[in-house]
């Protein structure tokens, strides 16, 4: 749809509903980057035929402007609304989805019946750590009302989730939007960094205050000596030994050892063979490397396998 363009694409949006143009500019929003190479091998593989072009930028603006072209304006804010908040089909699912204190804190000026309902449709899991969120009164109201809940009517439940929709998801949508400083630190950190220092600086003498705040957001290389053991053995399992040799060429001694703590001692004197068998590498390939471990690290961290520590008492590992 992106590529097609806004113009061409329009008439494709009005043959959707709602829920498929949800889903479709979720994946659209979130999208990022897509280089020119990987456009075109999509569309010879979907349609036959493709032109070479430019590369595509999915996000929520460009996905807001394509929906504008065919949809109404309303529509088009209620479905941008929805898919800056919580993933999800249903409203259940988007619930799902919902950081447990926040949900609890907006559910507790509800009526308990409500909050019985609620509760009743969502995992029971997350329905726990709701409930350590309330009042503990409201709580034992909220448990006595879930314990005599029989069926309930399905005008009940499409009011309640109308209201969830109109008063609760759309503006934790608004709030939602995120941080700008949270996107130029994601940025930097995939400058090379000769030219992340200018750029720091430049917008230290403009604006420190912003400059610190994204300084802080930042994840670095050297920030991966907060891995613990289990972290820094996952990482080298899947990280390619040349990028690893290189990226540790420019590695601080603490962080260098923190790696070769967690090797058997034949995989260490190897890698510190390679890493000498280099000789004078540029500072460019050194960076590039290290800037390759420390996705790779951001990658396992979002499918759960490591823990990528930012600091303050709750992130503090106890053995």
């Amino acid at each position: 749809m992106l590529s097609l363009g806004e113009d061409h694409s329009a008439k494709l949006w009005e043959m959707l509903d709602d829920e498929e143009i949800k889903e479709l500019s979720q994946t659209m929003a979130n999208l990022g980057s897509v280089n020119a190479e990987v456009i075109e091998k999509l569309a010879v593989e979907f349609a036959g035929k493709m032109t070479s072009g430019g590369s595509l930028v999915g996000t929520f603006e460009s996905t807001e402007r394509l929906l504008r072209k065919a949809l109404s304006g309303d529509r088009v804010e209620i479905i941008m609304e929805e898919i800056r908040g919580p993933a999800g089909r249903t409203m259940w699912d988007k619930l799902a989805n919902v950081n447990e204190s926040i949900l609890g804190n907006y559910l507790k000026n509800e009526y308990p019946q409500t909050v019985a309902v609620v509760l009743s449709k969502i995992k029971p899991d997350h329905a726990a750590r709701v409930l350590t969120e309330l009042p503990e009164d409201f709580t034992l109201e909220v448990i006595t009302r879930m314990l005599r809940m029989e069926n309930v009517q399905k005008e009940v439940l499409d009011k309640i989730e109308d209201t969830l929709r109109l008063e609760f998801m759309s503006n934790l949508a608004r709030t939602n939007r995120r941080d700008p400083h949270e996107l130029m630190a994601e940025i930097f950190n995939n400058l090379d960094r000769t030219t992340e220092n200018r750029f720091t600086s430049a917008l230290e003498e403009r604006n420190r205050e912003s400059a610190e705040r994204i300084k802080a957001l930042m994840f670095t290389f050297e920030d991966l000596a907060q891995l613990d053991p289990a972290g820094v053995q996952t990482m080298l399992r899947v990280v390619e030994k040349d990028k690893l040799a290189m990226a540790l060429k420019g590695a601080s001694d603490s962080l260098r050892d923190l790696f070769f703590s967690n090797m058997s001692e034949r995989a260490g004197k190897i890698l510190r063979e390679d890493m000498e068998a280099m000789g004078p590498v540029r500072l460019k390939d050194v960076e590039g490397s290290q800037m390759e471990m420390v996705n790779l690290a951001k990658d396992l961290a979002a499918k759960g396998e490591i823990v990528l520590a930012e600091g303050g008492a709750d992130d503090e590992l106890v053995y």
